[in-house]
């Protein structure tokens, strides 16, 4: 690891760290918290793929819907109008708008062909925003002069590295420039996530022979074809596999580095309850 015991952490005079997990165990929270303490660089990676790897799709995409109507098709094509997307840290909505949800066009879906390809551009921007890590580690340094770093990676980070592997390429990386920190929640952490995507089904991103397996599974279960699905309702089915799918690869990505209980870095409110929390799991990593 990258600090190899409490004293290496607490004496280091720069801090990288890197939160990966479930969405919604606080990894943006936390990184939010650091950040608003001035010493602390946030890089977020989905940030990073919707405007450096995904932008011009994104932006593509709304430009083709809005050449549907004549009144802005002709403003486009005069360069009369701009049209973007205003992706935040705090608003990344613009990503999932696009990558979207398959089933029937009537209800929003996209073909299962065309869902599929964003999928895959979707999994090499993350794949690309995950190694440009150590450029903004140095970056976040040498043209801001933030002393420490902190990385927020998104909930499929686990869906393209193989753990495994002591030569995995993303993995090596991180861990070389960053303490890796698997934020694990419990049982009640998965009952409640499952419950508020079920209230409102967000798209998300899968390692595509989990995908296809999935989606002949909806297919056959429900005995329908591919314009006959109910694009949320895909997606919810898909989400709770997808989290029971994703936990064990959590876990053993979890080796690269150390593991915070969901519930214990929810009570990190500054820098200091953060420094002490880390100091905690390195602790029982290396004891």
């Amino acid at each position: 690891m990258l600090y190899n015991s409490k004293s290496d952490w607490q004496n280091a005079a720069n801090k990288r760290v890197l939160f990966f997990g479930m969405s919604g165990l606080g990894k943006t929270h936390v990184s939010n918290i650091l950040r608003d303490q001035g010493a602390w660089f946030h890089y977020s990676v989905d940030y990073r793929i919707g405007t450096r790897y995904m932008g011009e799709y994104i932006a593509d995409n709304a430009k083709r819907e809005a050449m549907k109507v004549p009144f802005l098709r002709e403003l486009l094509m005069s360069d009369s109008i701009y049209i973007g997307s205003n992706i935040s840290f705090d608003d990344l909505s613009p990503v999932s708008s696009y990558l979207g949800k398959p089933g029937d066009a009537a209800q929003g879906g996209l073909s299962f062909a065309e869902y599929t390809k964003r999928q895959d551009q979707f999994r090499r921007g993350e794949i690309a925003a995950l190694l440009d890590t150590p450029y903004f580690i140095e970056r976040a340094e040498a043209l801001y002069g933030y002393p420490n770093f902190i990385c927020d990676t998104g909930g499929s980070i686990c869906e393209w590295v193989d753990a495994a592997d002591p030569d995995d390429a993303i993995l090596k990386a991180l861990s070389d420039s960053t303490l890796m920190i698997w934020l694990k929640g419990d049982e009640a952490h998965t009952e409640e996530l499952i419950a508020r995507f079920d209230r409102a089904p967000k798209p998300m991103a899968y390692q595509p022979e989990f995908l296809l397996r999935v989606w002949q599974e909806y297919l056959s279960k429900n005995n329908c074809s591919e314009d006959e699905v109910n694009p949320d309702d895909f997606i919810r089915y898909t989400y709770a596999r997808a989290l029971a799918h994703r936990q064990p690869r959590y876990e053993e990505m979890s080796k690269w580095g150390v593991t915070i209980a969901a519930s214990d870095i929810a009570t990190v409110r500054d820098s200091h309850d953060f420094d002490a929390t880390v100091s905690a799991a390195i602790d029982a990593k290396t004891a």
